[in-house]
Formats: C-alpha cells, structure tokens, sequence
C-alpha cells in the first residue's frame, strides 16, 4: 500500500510554516487551540481538492479568508509526498490565494525526482497557465478541453500514469469523522436500508446495514467486531437485526441481565459511539486516510486499551490519524504513535514525534500519560 509521507502546510490558521513525517498511525495531543483540528480540516481540503470538489470544501469552512493565518497570510500551501517503491517519492504541491471575494488556485505542481537536473513533472500550472504531461507528444501541454479554474488539474487532467494516479486517489479517498451524534433522533438510531454497505458512515446512517452485509459476507470480520464488543461489554451475548418494514432493518442488543434485547434507541451514549468505532476500524474498505476527532468522548477508561490496539491493527490497512485530549488515552500509546502539538513563541503550531524526545529515563519509571501531564513532552498549554 502507497502511502503519504509528509505534509508541508503554510498559511492555513496556526499551521503557518508547519513540517510533519507522517507515520501509519499517528496520535496528535496537545492543549485547545494548538493546531490538531487544523491538521485534519487541511488533510480535508486536500482530499477535496483531489476529488474535485475544493469550491465545496472552501464554502463549507466559510471561504478561504476563514482558513488563512490571521493577518499573516494572503494564501495557503498544502504539500504532501507519496513514497513510491524504488523510486523518489511523488511530490504534490498545491497553492491556493484569495481573489477577489473569492479564491484562485495560484500554483500546483506534481513532480517526481527521478535523478534528471530538472524534476519530472506531470502537472505544472500557474495561475491560468495550466499544463500537463501529455504521453504521446513527450511534453507538457495545455489542456483542449474546458478546464475548471476554479478546481485543480490533479482532479482534472487525464489519469495516464498509475502513481499519480494512486496519489489522486490516497488524497481523494481521505474521510474524517468527528464525534458520532446520538441525539435522540440522530441516523445512528433509526431504522436503516437492508442494502450492501461497505462502511459504517460519518453519522453512523449506514452501522446496521454495514453490520449487517458484515455478517452475510464476511464471518470472520463480523466476529471479530462482536469478539472486540465482548471484550469492552462482558454481559454482552449477541446483535440481532430485526425487520421493521419492506426493505428496512434495525439492530438489537441482548445482553445476559435481561430478558428482552435493547434497541438502538435505548443503549447509551458510550456503547453506541464504541460499537460504531469498532465496526469503523474493523472495516475491510477503510478509507486510504482515516482521520478521527476524539475517539474518546463518552467511552469509559477501561476501553481505551482495547481502542488502541484496534486503531493498530486498522492501521495496516488505512493511514489512521487520531486528534485527542485524553490523558487516559495516551497511557495505552506509544512514543512512536504520538505527535505532541504545542505552539510556538510567535503564535504558531508546532508538532514533534513523541520518540524525538529524551523520554527514557522518565519512562523507566512513569506511563506515557504520566509523563504528559507532568509537563514533560511539551503540548500542555
């Protein structure tokens, strides 16, 4: 599996000069306000950009003035490198600028160094001058067809080579979840279409269908989420899923204390938010990055163990990035999972890995979490 290296990312709220090794599993901690949101919201809009649908994602923060580095910045610059097997990594570069009371897209380029005095580039545009690699004239062209100013080349331009290819697709299959609503009448609670689902959904909208196909189409998977319930849930016996009209499904819970199962509707908020986690990170289609914003909002401590070793065993199959505020948490982590964030003298996000730091003495005799709170790791306040 291809995957991302680094994220280079100027001009975007506090990360305005912000340099990071990305790791398969990654565990951003640190203080409000210190640039973890961030971190994920730009992942976000590079996924969007790939896809096609930056002018969506711009509208969606507020317009790219809401985005940019207060009275520092006039554009924004996301770059990321993909490491490519016997190869030098792909390397993609995008900068976006106001205009107006809107945006321009003022540079993007995807190049690789393949040991030429100049990098091969397969997209090379600026401002209005768009070109792309095209393989049977050997050179970069501009595009015949109407290009969408307002929307990258990398989403556009004809996919010829399979590893830009693969990086357009990595980006663009990006997808972070947030905290899982369990309003009264939130998706995750009403009944739901008997249909292949092949992902949980942000919202939970497709858990019982998802739990469902699981079960019908992948037993061992299926068990392996219901044996991770077992473990967080002792009393826990088995999910039924019940009918309750033509083509839609709901999900019962039986547990051993009593005599009738639980609805969606009646479990609580934990069990709800850790049973769409585990259905979430034992998915067989996770997303190529998987982003989640504090995982840990409702779950009882002892959970937390068992959350990190399903968020390892996840990330063998997807780039898993996790924001957090738990102390608790980051007791069941390692130092090579943590990126502590904290915040420069001048106002700016800065990250460092965990395992950069001179920790060993003081692990020697205090847990990770310990350590954190004591200040020693920076990402405090």
């Amino acid at each position: 599996m291809n995957k991302i290296n680094r994220m280079k990312i100027s001009g975007f709220r506090r990360l305005e000069d912000f340099d990071l090794q990305v790791r398969p599993f990654m565990v951003l901690v640190g203080a409000n306000g210190v640039g973890k949101s961030s971190l994920l919201n730009a992942f976000s809009l590079l996924s969007a950009s790939a896809s096609g649908k930056l002018n969506e994602s711009l509208s969606q923060f507020g317009g790219i003035s809401s985005l940019l580095t207060r009275d520092r910045s006039r554009e924004l610059s996301l770059l990321v490198d993909m490491e490519v097997p016997g190869r030098k990594p792909l390397e993609y570069e995008l900068l976006v600028g106001t205009k107006g009371t809107g945006y321009a897209i003022s540079k993007e380029i995807l190049s690789q160094d393949r040991g030429l005095p100049h990098p091969f580039k397969h997209i090379d545009s600026s401002a209005d001058d768009i070109r792309y690699y095209e393989i049977e004239q050997g050179k970069l062209l501009r595009p015949e067809w109407e290009h969408n100013p307002l929307e990258t080349s990398l989403s556009q331009v004809p996919k010829m080579f399979r590893e830009p290819e693969e990086m357009r697709r990595i980006l663009a299959n990006a997808t972070e979840y947030h905290v899982l609503d369990v309003g009264p009448r939130s998706a995750v609670k009403l009944p739901q279409q008997m249909k292949p689902a092949m992902i949980p959904g942000a919202s939970g909208e497709d858990l019982v269908s998802y739990l469902y196909y699981l079960r019908e189409s992948d037993e061992d998977r299926f068990s392996a989420v219901i044996d991770s319930i077992h473990a967080a849930f002792p009393d826990f016996k088995s999910l039924t899923f019940p009918s309750v009209a033509a083509g839609m499904l709901t999900m019962t819970w039986k547990d051993k204390n009593f005599t009738k199962p639980l609805y969606m509707n009646e479990l609580s908020e934990g069990t709800l938010r850790f049973l769409w986690l585990v259905s979430l990170l034992q998915c067989p289609a996770l997303p190529t990055i998987t982003m989640i914003d504090e995982p840990e909002v409702s779950l009882h401590p002892e959970m937390l163990s068992l959350l990190a070793e399903l968020m390892r065993e996840a990330a063998k199959r997807t780039q898993l990035i996790v924001a957090t505020h738990s102390d608790r948490f980051i007791r069941f982590l390692r130092t090579e999972e943590v990126v502590v964030m904290d915040i420069n003298t001048d106002g700016s996000a800065k990250a460092t890995w965990a395992d950069s730091l001179d920790l060993d003495s003081w692990l020697a005799d205090y847990s990770l979490d310990e350590v954190w709170r004591m200040g020693r790791m920076g990402g405090r306040s």
